[in-house]
Order: C-alpha cells, then sequence, then structure tokens
C-alpha cells in the first residue's frame, strides 16, 4: 500500500519507517525540510521512501503530495512549539489537511491522540480532541488511537521520569503526583499504530491504548528507581502551581519550558484507558511499565536510540527553516577562527572524540564554564545543556546536541556544523572541519562564527572573547588529544 507518513522527523514518525518498510509498504514522508531526516542504509537501499517537503500551515505548498494514497498517518502536533497559539495553528493544520484527505483516494486516516476521558480537559489534551473531531469529519475513515504517556528511549516523559529519578534523591512535589495515568510503551504504540492498517473494524472509531499497569505520577517515579536500583523519597504537597510545577520541571529536567508547560498542565488530568478489545483486533501483548522502563534504558547503553523528542526544534529562531541555517554568513559577522595540527595516524581517533562531543561525554575543557552558560540560558528560558545528545557516539543532521542543532554531520568530509538554540542576542555558529595538511599532518579547523543583532549583539560578544581565547583552544586541543576519548553512555 502507499502510505503517506506526516511528522516523519518526530518521534514516532521516524520509528513507523522501518517497521512500514517491514511490511512492504510505498512510504511518502511528508517534512517541512528533507534535509532533516536521515535514513540508515537499508532504508535507503529499499527504494521504498520517497519525500514531499510541505508546511500543513501553507496550503500552497500541499500541492505536490500524492492524491493516490491509501494510508495517511496524522502525527502532526504543536505541544514543543514556542508559539503560545499552539491549539490554534493545530486547528488550522488539522483544516487543511482535512482539506487534502478530500482530494485524495485514501482509504483510511490513523491519527495518535490523547486519552480524553476527563470532564475538563487541559489546552493540551482539548486541542486533541478538537483535531480529532476535524479530521472525523473529512470523507476519509479516520482511526483514532489515544495514549497517555509513552515509555520508550527517547521519548519525552521517559526523559523527564529518568531526570527527576536520576538527581532527585528526595522530592518535594506537587499533588498532580497523585494523578493516575496508564502508561503505554512504544513497542505496543508502534504495533497498534501498524496493525490497524486497512482494518474496517477500525475505521471511524476512537480506541484508548494503554499498558497493563495503572499508576500514579509518584508511581512512575519510583518505579523507575527500583529498575534502577535507586533509593528515593518523595513528599507531596497539597498545591497545584502550574506555573510553579512548569519551572521545577524545566530547571530539573532537560525538557524546555513550553513542553514542560503544557505537561503540568495536563497532568491534573486522569488519563486512564476505557477497554476496549482493540489489542485482541490487532495481537498486541502490551508490555508492563517496569520492562518498559528496562527496553528504554537497554536502548540507550546500546546507542541505538531512533529518535528523541529533542528532536523537534525548540529554539523558536529557526523553527521553520533549520537548513536556511546552513550556509554559514561571512558578511557582518564576527569570528574567531583556529586550526590545530594532528598526526595522520590518530585520524580516526580525532574523529571519533568530535563526533563524541557534548552530552554526557562533556566539551574537552572548562566543563564547569559551559555548565554556567548553561544554567544562565535556562534562567532566560533558553534550552541549557540538559538535552544532551540522542546518542553518545552517533550525530545526524537535526540532532540536538545540548544547546546547540546539528546542521551538517559528514564525517566523510570532516565537517561538523553546529547552530546556536541558546538565548543570543544574534545567531551564532560552530564549525569543526578535519583537513588533510601533507601525507603525515591533519589539522583541525575550529571556527565560530557569531552575527550580532544591533549594539548588545557587538557588546555579548566581545564580554565573552576573553572566555572564547581559554575555552575554545582548549577544547580543540582536548579532542586531538582525547582526554574524554572513551564516550559515556548517557543513563
Amino acid at each position: 500500500m502507499k502510505v503517506l507518513l506526516t511528522g516523519a522527523t518526530g518521534y514516532i514518525g521516524r520509528r513507523l519507517i522501518p517497521l512500514l518498510i517491514e511490511q512492504d509498504h510505498e512510504i511518502v514522508c511528508a517534512l517541512r525540510d528533507r534535509e532533516r531526516i536521515t535514513l540508515n542504509s537499508s532504508e535507503a537501499k529499499s527504494g521504498k521512501i520517497s519525500f514531499v517537503e510541505c508546511d500543513f500551515l501553507e496550503p500552497d505548498t500541499m500541492f505536490a503530495l500524492p492524491k493516490d494514497i491509501d494510508i495517511a498517518y496524522y502525527l502532526i502536533h504543536s505541544m514543543s512549539t514556542s508559539s503560545s497559539k499552539f491549539d490554534k495553528m493545530e486547528r488550522e493544520m488539522a483544516e487543511n489537511f482535512k482539506s487534502y484527505l478530500n482530494s485524495t483516494n485514501c482509504r483510511q486516516c490513523i491519527y495518535l491522540s490523547g486519552i480524553v476521558n476527563d470532564d475538563e480537559l487541559s489546552t493540551h489534551l482539548m486541542s486533541r480532541l478538537q483535531t480529532e473531531k476535524i479530521l472525523r469529519s473529512s470523507e476519509v475513515p479516520v482511526t483514532v488511537l489515544r495514549a497517555a504517556i509513552i515509555i520508550g528511549s527517547g521519548s519525552a516523559s521517559f526523559e523527564i521520569i529518568r531526570d527527576l529519578s536520576e538527581k532527585l534523591p528526595v522530592m518535594i512535589a506537587p499533588k498532580w503526583l497523585k494523578t493516575l495515568c496508564q502508561p503505554i510503551s512504544i513497542r505496543d504504540v508502534l504495533s497498534y499504530l501498524t496493525g490497524v492498517i486497512n482494518k474496517e473494524a477500525t475505521f471511524d472509531q476512537s480506541f484508548d491504548i494503554g499498558g497493563p499497569d495503572v499508576l500514579s505520577y509518584k508511581d512512575m517515579l519510583l518505579g523507575y528507581a527500583k529498575v534502577r536500583d535507586l533509593k528515593r523519597w518523595i513528599i507531596s504537597v497539597p498545591v497545584f502551581s502550574p506555573k510553579i510545577s512548569s519551572y521545577w520541571l524545566y530547571f530539573v529536567t532537560s525538557t524546555s519550558y513550553t513542553l514542560a508547560k503544557s505537561l503540568v498542565s495536563s497532568m491534573k488530568n486522569e488519563v486512564v484507558a476505557s477497554p476496549n478489545d482493540l489489542h485482541e483486533m490487532v495481537s498486541v501483548e502490551n508490555i508492563g511499565y517496569e520492562k518498559s522502563i528496562k527496553l528504554a534504558l537497554g536502548k540507550i547503553k546500546q546507542n541505538s536510540v531512533v529518535s528523541s523528542w529533542k528532536d523537534a526544534l525548540s529554539s523558536g529562531k529557526v523553527d521553520s527553516d533549520l537548513m536556511d541555517y546552513i550556509e554559514v554568513p561571512t558578511e557582518a559577522v564576527l569570528m574567531d577562527e583556529r586550526k590545530f595540527p594532528f598526526d595522520a595516524s590518530r585520524l580516526d581517533e580525532v574523529m571519533m572524540n568530535l563526533w563524541s562531543i557534548g552530552g554526557r561525554n562533556g566539551w574537552y575543557y572548562g566543563d564547569f564554564l559551559w555548565k554556567i552558560r548553561g544554567f544562565l540560558d535556562k534562567l532566560v528560558g533558553g534550552v541549557g545543556l540538559r538535552r544532551g545528545r540522542r546518542s553518545s557516539v552517533d550525530l545526524v543532521a537535526g540532532d540536538p546536541l545540548d544547546f546547540w542543532r546539528v546542521l551538517v554531520a559528514d564525517q566523510e568530509k570532516g565537517r561538523l556544523l553546529l547552530y546556536a538554540e541558546m538565548r543570543l542576542p544574534g545567531d551564532a555558529w560552530l564549525e569543526f572541519c578535519v583537513d588533510k595538511k601533507n601525507a603525515d599532518t591533519y589539522y583541525l579547523q575550529q571556527k565560530a562564527t557569531f552575527r550580532p543583532k544591533g549594539l548588545l549583539g557587538r557588546i555579548y560578544w566581545y564580554s565573552v572573547l576573553p572566555l572564547h581565547s581559554l575555552v575554545f583552544p582548549g577544547m580543540a586541543k582536548g579532542i586531538i588529544r582525547g582526554s574524554k576519548s572513551q564516550p559515556v553512555v548517557d543513563l
């Protein structure tokens, strides 16, 4: 079958691709930037994937979408966007997608939503329900799968649970920790999403999907601690301040403030699945919570994290056209450029060190200074350093890397280009290039480029220049020296 996959670069969409290939479907990925998705060798060789660039907020860009599709996955949401009007954006995208569906030969649309059984829903869950209603008003049969929090390597919910449990031996937490939830393994979500394909019994139906365990958020934190053999104490206080809770999550975990705010607003709602027989219809054996945690940790330990919630752009500066920043400007910019030679026999080691930079592996010099910069960025609403890396040894274009975003990661050409997503009075790039000088010598070129915004931008650059003269040479020499040549697995 011909399958249209929206949200192909997202956490769920990226993981669906190999499963759809395995089921012998032809996949058309609809995405805003073709450069933001990298296929592995088996996916690329399959010949079953094509790409269409479009933006569902701009109907004029949708003309290239195929009409002869059989199945359409709608996996788009704006919960982590920097916009405060994400519900309006979601409504517009759903309306535009509905219009597109009505012009196709599509047999079924599959939408992943949230569990919406409470009487008073959060803005986030209400927006999901609104999207569901819009899609179901189309002429195409729609199958809606409603999930609570998803547990898997790289999922936002799992990362928050992991951050809180790993970092805080004692937690004084608000009363939303008592709210009940029915978490579900990412493996089960993917099984449901692929299992309902062309099943007429699921057409124009909504199904709650969840794992076998109904737990409070406190139970989930303690369950993670049990798996990791950690002693944790949680004290609940009888308050629910969404703003305080959002800031608490924002500063303690790797989440963005926008996402933390959306999640906290939904934590007042119980998200427990209503009984149904979908797991029997598609033959899914639901995985328990603790086993889901063990599977997620196993993927992280093996450096096999396929996708992460952090893959979503979060700065608000380059949300639409990340790859517009791939050409580093040369006019009206300030630069710090350095070159360091090294012996050709150490080329492989230097490349491994470079591709392992950031996250738990550190920045090879002055890590405490990087941490201070990350903390200051958090204070002004930036992403900080806690996003880390998707993998401790692998980088691809579009990956988050602490408060940078990877624009180019070309090992064959020895080029790594990063764009700063920290809060700055301007735009910043950090570029590394490994080039051959002669038969015996290579050199590592390191270039920091800053395009200041007004006088404040120039003041900022010159105020941090003394730190650049200390940190940048130390970082480059550390990459060459290999002071942290053994990648750290981020558990």
